[in-house]
């Protein structure tokens, strides 16, 4: 079956062209945009495009038929409204305030789309395709601009009463340090690649996530101590996680899945204090699996999803 997933950030949109079978994933066409201008303006060159590649590959919209593009599959950060088909006010797509993107595509496609948190929807891509893969319960945390967390419980996404549920990055973890999430001292504001750059000036340096990490793996001791506290707070906020929800695997993202190497001794160091043992005993933890597509994964699965074939 053909699908499309559109991956909406901050700083780029994309819409992906995907054909799904099984547990295979081929990835046939991406168009690729900045986010610039209104969203109905994002959201025009997006369809625009989207019609265009179905041309280039003789292909049609609707829901029925062997050449036919049958939905469409949405990843964007929230927060979203509850039912998932209105994108409020994201901190990082500015003027994006009560905006019908379902809807809107719907309009434009002919094609039934379903939206999906970005954390969420990673969530999924890396259960379905990637290092959670036979999971009954997984936790799957971003560690990228921010800390974003998405939970498979029981073999099914869990999404909360809102659609809230897993913002780990909320949690506080000292009284007093980084913002992230709008909270000194959260989880976020420890561990994220934001929250690593804000940290390093309390070590009296600077940089971003990935200039420190070049610079500790080159034995600079200022980033090395940068990435040793990430490491130690991320691991009691690991603990928590554990505890809580008992999952058999965690699967991280992004900044941890490229430089875990400089986490790893103090992150384990707390989590083997913090966490009870049975509990600790039972979850991996483990870099995703699914690299820089992730972001394709995920706003096709959205898709995929919607078809309850997951």
């Amino acid at each position: 079956m053909y699908l499309y997933g559109f991956d909406i950030g901050g700083t780029k949109c994309a819409v992906i062209l995907a054909k799904v079978e099984g547990d295979q994933v081929d990835f046939l066409e991406r168009y690729e945009m900045k986010t610039l201008g209104d969203w109905k303006k994002v959201l025009d060159e997006l369809t625009e495009n989207t019609l265009m590649i179905a041309k280039k590959y003789g292909l049609t919209t609707g829901t029925e038929g062997e050449n036919c593009i049958i939905c469409g599959g949405i990843s964007c950060g929230g927060p979203l409204s509850p039912d998932r088909k209105w994108i409020l006010s994201p901190p990082n797509l500015q003027g994006w305030d009560q905006v019908p993107v379902v809807e809107y595509l719907e309009e434009k496609l002919g094609i039934p789309v379903k939206m999906e948190n970005d954390a969420d929807a990673g969530a999924l891509a890396e259960w379905k395709f990637g290092a959670g893969k036979g999971c009954q319960n997984m936790i799957f945390l971003t560690f990228g601009t921010g800390l974003g967390s998405g939970l498979i419980l029981n073999g099914q996404l869990y999404r909360g009463s809102t659609g809230m549920a897993g913002e780990a990055g909320h949690i506080r973890m000292e009284p007093e340090g980084p913002e992230g999430y709008g909270k000194a001292g959260s989880l976020e504001g420890f561990c994220s690649g934001g929250g690593i750059s804000r940290l390093a000036g309390y070590f009296g340096t600077e940089g971003s996530a990935k200039e420190l990490a070049e610079r500790a793996e080159a034995g600079d001791e200022r980033a090395l101590a940068v990435y040793a506290r990430c490491g130690a707070v991320f691991g009691r906020g690991l603990a928590i996680l554990i505890d809580l929800l008992n999952p058999e695997k965690i699967v991280v993202g992004s900044v941890y899945a490229r430089s875990h190497h400089l986490l790893d001794k103090t992150m384990y160091e707390e989590l083997e204090k913090e966490a009870l043992p049975m509990n600790r005993a039972a979850c991996e933890i483990v870099p995703a699996a699914l690299g820089e597509r992730i972001g394709d994964y995920a706003a096709v699965v959205a898709a995929v999803n919607s078809l309850s074939i997951l």
